[in-house]
């Protein structure tokens, strides 16, 4: 493994990147700030979320990324580059770069994250499936002949996987993750308290007031908004019992996901998954009580990641040592070579 190789998380929510034998080197969140008028790009990563709802009207924070897919093209490019410039201290040797990308995306998509990796200087791109660098990244042996079970909510989408002989088994993929909580809260004080709070704030709310086991009505917290209707400032308290009810249909959608996945999966493996457990990565999977509460569902132990948020990233990195077992666990030996 060389020590310019370069393993990349590219997240719809934040980007987290490793460099050679040194770990995890960046975790910034995946947003660029540009001029609307020149172009010209002012802000990326921390800077940039700093801006959101915060800019004039010729400044604008966008996520390049959606769904776990790029959605503007030259912008990622830009934003990959600059990362990676920042991670190199502007030493750029064409290294060797692996980037995760979800199981279900098309070659189409494919082949814009190979060209924005290619953008930033690469001598050759990899592409590995999430699923499989999370399972390596929590120090998951997954070339023997036993089912392994992963569920990994980012920002964009949750991916939830069977994976055994490092390939695939069965996989599925849903757009219900991080961002999608944030909207279900942001929606909910519309609806309830007529009260409008950016997407900072509904992330707060998210991370510190999610309580998906056994909400409470009497731990409360204060939001600060805009009342829809007065068009003035309020501050309204909302309880863990209320966020709970927020985001119910969305951690809905990611327990029916691993439940697909276990339908469609053959019996053996099912009796290794029971045996195994659960694995859940992805920031998405500290979230308060959806371990206990996928346990309660399933009827399966479950276990969240050490270091859940770069579980994904550090998969990359130990994936260039074991690249000569690892390569069938790539999606479709997804390798583009530009000379």
């Amino acid at each position: 493994m060389s020590k310019t190789d370069i393993g990349i998380d590219l997240g719809t929510a934040n980007t987290v990147i490793t460099l050679g034998k040194k770990g995890v080197v960046l975790s910034e969140p995946s947003a660029i700030a540009y001029h609307t008028h020149t172009k010209e790009v002012l802000a990326v990563g921390k800077r940039a979320y700093q801006m959101i709802g915060k800019t004039p009207d010729y400044i604008e924070v966008i996520r390049p990324l959606s769904g776990g897919v790029i959605s503007d093209d030259r912008m990622t490019q830009y934003m990959i580059r600059e990362f990676i410039l920042q991670v190199t201290g502007h030493r750029l040797t064409k290294p060797r770069i692996i980037i995760c990308v979800p199981s279900f995306i098309t070659d189409v998509e494919k082949r814009a994250v190979v060209e924005a990796a290619m953008s930033a200087g690469s001598r050759k791109a990899y592409l590995i499936d999430e699923p499989i660098a999370a399972l390596i990244g929590a120090g998951v042996n997954i070339g023997k002949a036993r089912g392994n079970m992963v569920v990994d909510i980012g920002g964009g989408t949750t991916d939830v996987a069977i994976v055994s002989m490092n390939g695939i088994v069965t996989s599925h993929s849903v757009r219900a993750a991080g961002n999608t909580l944030d909207q279900a809260i942001i929606r909910y004080m519309q609806t309830k308290y007529k009260l409008l709070i950016g997407e900072r704030t509904a992330e707060r709310l998210k991370i510190e007031m999610t309580n998906l086991y056994d909400p409470r009505a009497d731990v409360t917290s204060w939001v600060k908004g805009r009342n829809l209707v007065s068009g003035l400032p309020e501050m309204q308290e909302i309880s863990e019992l209320e966020i709970f009810e927020a985001v119910e249909d969305v951690i809905a959608d990611i327990i029916e996901a691993i439940k697909t996945v276990l339908e469609e999966t053959p019996p053996e493996l099912v009796g290794d998954i029971y045996e195994n457990g659960v694995l859940m990565a992805g920031g998405g999977a500290m979230l308060g009580g959806l371990r206990k509460l996928v346990e309660r569902t399933l009827q399966v132990k479950c276990v969240v990641a050490k270091d859940a948020i770069h579980c994904v990233a550090k998969g990359t990195a130990i994936a260039f040592r074991k690249m000569d077992t690892l390569l069938d666990g790539f999606e479709n030996i997804a390798v583009y070579q530009f000379k």
